[in-house]
C-alpha cells in the first residue's frame, strides 16, 4: 500500500530568475530547512511550471511581479500575505507577522509590497529576466 504524502501547509511559488527573490527565498529556505525537509513547506520555481496556478487566473507574468502561494486548504495567497505566512512559519520571524499583519497595519504591508514588487519587476524586465 502506497503512503500517500500529504500536502504541504504552503507552497511558495516564485520567480528564480529575480535575483532579489531568489536571494530572498533562499535565505528563507535555510531558516525553515526542517519544514521543507519534513514536506510543510515547499518552495517551487515558476519557471519551471508555469501553468500551475492557472486555475486561479494567475498568469505567469502575475507570479513573477509577486509571491504566490497555496495554503493546505488549496486557498490562494498573494503578495503580502505570502510573506506574512512565511514570517509566521519561520522561527524567529513570528514578530514580523505580527508586525505587518495586524489589521492596523496590514493596508499599509500591501501599498508597501505592491509598490516594491513593481519596481522590482520593472528592474527585471529592464535587465532582461525572463
Amino acid at each position: 500500500m502506497l503512503k500517500q504524502t500529504p500536502r504541504p501547509e504552503l507552497t511558495v511559488w516564485y520567480n528564480t530568475r529575480c535575483p532579489v527573490c531568489d536571494a530572498g527565498i533562499t535565505r528563507q529556505k535555510r531558516r525553515l530547512i526542517e519544514a521543507v525537509k519534513a514536506g510543510r513547506i515547499a518552495f517551487r520555481d515558476i519557471n519551471l511550471e508555469p501553468a500551475a496556478l492557472a486555475r486561479f487566473g494567475a498568469t505567469l507574468e502575475d507570479i513573477r511581479r509577486r509571491l504566490h502561494a497555496t495554503d493546505t486548504d488549496g486557498h490562494l495567497l498573494v503578495g503580502a500575505e505570502v510573506a506574512i505566512a512565511v514570517w509566521k512559519a519561520t522561527p524567529g520571524e513570528g514578530w514580523l507577522a505580527t508586525l505587518f499583519g495586524n489589521p492596523v497595519a496590514l493596508p499599509l504591508t500591501r501599498f508597501g509590497y505592491d509598490r516594491f514588487a513593481d519596481l522590482l519587476y520593472a528592474w527585471n524586465r529592464r535587465n532582461g529576466r525572463w
